[in-house]
């Protein structure tokens, strides 16, 4: 089976949060299996485009609305990244650094679907499946199915995954012209509440909708941003698949970015050797539990919360801990937990924006990650964490509730609680600094989630499988 993946990022080509790390893996998983499964994504100019090798496979060009555009797809030479991946680059529209954020957003994405299916209507050979990511893809099966210039697509079947369904990707309907010619007796398949939503679009027009864990997959029911009902509606085509990490890159023994290595078989001395290391950097005490966070500063992650409940905690706890952030987003959030280094210096620290190794020396040295999500479709940090003897205290919602058993409860290795509220976030705090001070329950814990199986093979078959029904 040939398939074809369709994403604004992946990593390591481009990479803005999740999306990028599933479609970076699961492809890689799924030739494992035996099948042939490829990726395009825009040609962004990122690092990782200067420092390979590229060969161009197609030239081509359409109209957008009253605009003409060329556009070019190039390839990755050599493979490297376990599957074939290609990059469509369009001039004035996708030769930018950042993924998202322009003010023209949505004719850079809408230009490169209509990229992507005119190159794939004029291909040599046709993929089986074409599996779109996200909202930035959306529009892709109503344009293979209802644009009268690539009718002839119609046969191949296509998915939809939702990596969060916060963003839809809504546009005023005079964007409709920029569409190639359509059918407009459909126009229904376009349209939500007189807006024009991709991804409401290609919830209807996909063969198969999927979410990226089953818990979220339920949620979307009740609370999914104007789309409840849809979600109901379709219910019969939509299925939650849980993500899972690249065990080749997500591995504590063998992490080039880790300062000491360390396996199952020395937790206790590898994490302290790199708890160490991180303290000594951010001018941390070693002897105290280090609780971290890692990831976008936004009301989503309930982000706002932090300076209160890192003010709090170490004021009602005396102390008792440590806390170290990694993230950028909001201004008003990075402002504030920038502010506190002075008033709580030894106890808590920050470092404002993205950090790779940085990341991955935090997962390995801390022995806590804090997750207090307000919407967590998934969510990859927990298990990057646990794969590194981390324990995750995660809100109980989302991928975080199908991920993390409380250490209370039987075969149990994570901190759950219910609420996006600084009392309950402040509360399971203070089970970590209990579960610190037993230091074999602590061990047997990290053994416990060292061992879990967050691995992609599961979730690659688990996509075969889904393909195979269509």
């Amino acid at each position: 089976m040939e398939i074809l993946h369709v994403s604004a990022e992946c990593y390591p080509a481009s990479k803005a949060g999740g999306l990028a790390d599933v479609v970076g893996a699961l492809p890689k998983y799924q030739n494992k299996l035996g099948h042939i499964a490829k990726v395009i994504t825009p040609m962004h100019r990122t690092k990782f485009l200067y420092e390979n090798e590229f060969d161009v496979v197609h030239k081509g060009d359409f109209g957008m609305g009253s605009a003409w555009y060329n556009y070019t797809i190039i390839k990755e030479r050599h493979g490297k990244l376990g599957f074939d991946l290609y990059m469509i680059d369009i001039n004035g529209l996708l030769d930018r650094e950042k993924i998202y954020g322009y003010g023209d957003d949505a004719e850079r994405f809408i230009a490169f679907q209509i990229g992507v299916v005119d190159w794939m209507s004029k291909w040599n050979h046709r993929p089986d499946v074409v599996h779109v990511h996200d909202y930035h893809a959306g529009l892709i099966p109503f344009m293979m199915q209802h644009c009268y210039a690539y009718q002839h697509l119609t046969y191949i079947r296509t998915v939809l995954t939702i990596h969060n369904g916060e963003y839809q990707g809504w546009m005023g309907w005079d964007k409709a012209s920029m569409l190639p010619a359509w059918n407009t007796w459909q126009w229904g398949k376009l349209d939500w509440e007189k807006t024009l939503n991709p991804l409401a679009s290609g919830v209807k027009c996909a063969a198969r909708v999927t979410t990226v864990s089953p818990s979220y997959m339920n949620e979307l029911k009740y609370n999914a941003k104007g789309l409840e009902m849809l979600f109901e509606y379709e219910k019969g085509k939509c299925q939650g698949i849980l993500n899972g990490i690249d065990s080749s890159v997500w591995d504590s023994s063998t992490d080039p970015y880790l300062p000491v290595n360390f396996s199952l078989l020395d937790i206790e001395a590898g994490k302290e050797a790199n708890k160490k290391i991180l303290c000594d950097k951010f001018n941390l005490d070693i002897d105290k539990p280090l609780i971290v966070f890692i990831g976008r500063l936004v009301g989503e992650k309930a982000a706002d919360l932090l300076p209160q409940v890192i003010s709090d905690s170490i004021y009602h706890l005396r102390g008792a801990m440590n806390f170290l952030i990694l993230g950028s987003g909001e201004h008003y959030i990075e402002s504030q937990l920038e502010a506190m280094r002075g008033e709580l210096m030894g106890y808590y620290n920050t470092q404002i924006g993205y950090n790779e190794q940085l990341s991955h020396e935090m997962y390995a040295g801390a022995d806590f990650l804090l997750m207090p999500s307000r919407v967590e479709p998934c969510g990859l940090n927990q298990m990057y964490a646990m794969q590194y003897g981390t324990v995750p205290i995660v809100r109980n919602t989302g991928g975080l509730h199908d991920t993390v058993i409380d250490f209370g409860d039987p075969g149990g290795y994570g901190i759950r609680f219910d609420h996006a509220a600084v009392w309950d976030i402040t509360a399971s705090i203070h089970r970590a600094i209990g579960l610190y001070e037993q230091r074999e329950r602590l061990h047997e814990v990290r053994e416990t989630m060292m061992q879990l199986d967050n691995s992609w093979e599961k979730s690659a078959i688990s996509y075969i499988n889904l393909y195979n029904s269509i």
